[in-house]
């Protein structure tokens, strides 16, 4: 079996309140996203990563790695549009490698994670990558921990929070799967990858998380950030 991930780092920074890109924002003298990068190289050595970067900010990370010394093998796949665009564009990149289905013997499966989320941990990959294999689909999810209220107009109520979890990444798919998926028409309601496969009409398995693995878009999550990487 192969096991490839697809990092997909095309945020601006703007809720991060910086003019640079928050996968750039460095943390212990490397970049956010090196850190990812350097996570999943320490899960699987032999996990193919590809980098999904919008073509202004290759040049960038391209100097980064340079004076930092990045030792992680990876390539560079061209963002896009949006998100579903990025992850397509990463997909289209590793189908020139793979090919199709035919004629083919081992089993592919392909992880999309966010290039801001630093802190997934090893075993949770490792959980969603094997119940991938059994059922084509498993994504990370952790409790929601406040209560929650639904809004309608100027009124409120509040719901069970226990019939809610809070999705993260790594999701990790069958690789012909989730690239049969990708070929959808955009929507605006694929808020993740999760959400593209079930509108391909495949049901996703669900894995426990790690509270630790933050997405990193606020200046109070990098303060967070980089409490959990000094520790």
């Amino acid at each position: 079996m192969k096991r490839y991930v697809l990092i997909v780092a095309g945020g601006r920074g703007l809720r991060m309140g910086s003019d640079l890109p928050k996968q750039f924002i460095p943390m212990e003298g490397k970049p956010v996203l090196m850190h990812t990068l350097e996570a999943f190289h320490r899960w699987d050595a032999s996990a193919g990563l590809i980098l999904v970067l919008p073509e202004d900010h290759q040049p960038y990370w391209k100097m980064l790695c340079r004076e930092i010394g990045c030792k992680v093998p990876h390539r560079i796949a061209n963002g896009g549009e949006t998100r579903f665009h990025s992850v397509r564009n990463g997909l289209n990149f590793l189908s020139d490698e793979i090919g199709n289905a035919a004629g083919r013997d081992e089993k592919i499966l392909v992880a999309v994670h966010d290039g801001v989320r630093p802190f997934a941990a090893p075993e949770v990959v490792e959980q969603c990558f094997a119940e991938a294999e059994v059922s084509g689909a498993a994504i990370p999810v952790v409790p929601v921990v406040d209560s929650l209220r639904e809004f309608s107009g100027e009124s409120s109520r509040p719901v069970d929070r226990s019939r809610y979890q809070a999705v993260q990444t790594p999701q990790v798919f069958d690789y012909d799967l989730l690239l049969k998926a990708y070929e959808q028409p955009y929507s605006e309601f694929f808020t993740d990858d999760a959400s593209v496969v079930e509108a391909f009409g495949h049901t996703v398995k669900t894995v426990p998380g790690n509270r630790e693995n933050i997405k990193i878009t606020t200046p109070f999550d990098l303060l967070v950030a980089k409490a959990l990487l000094a520790k």
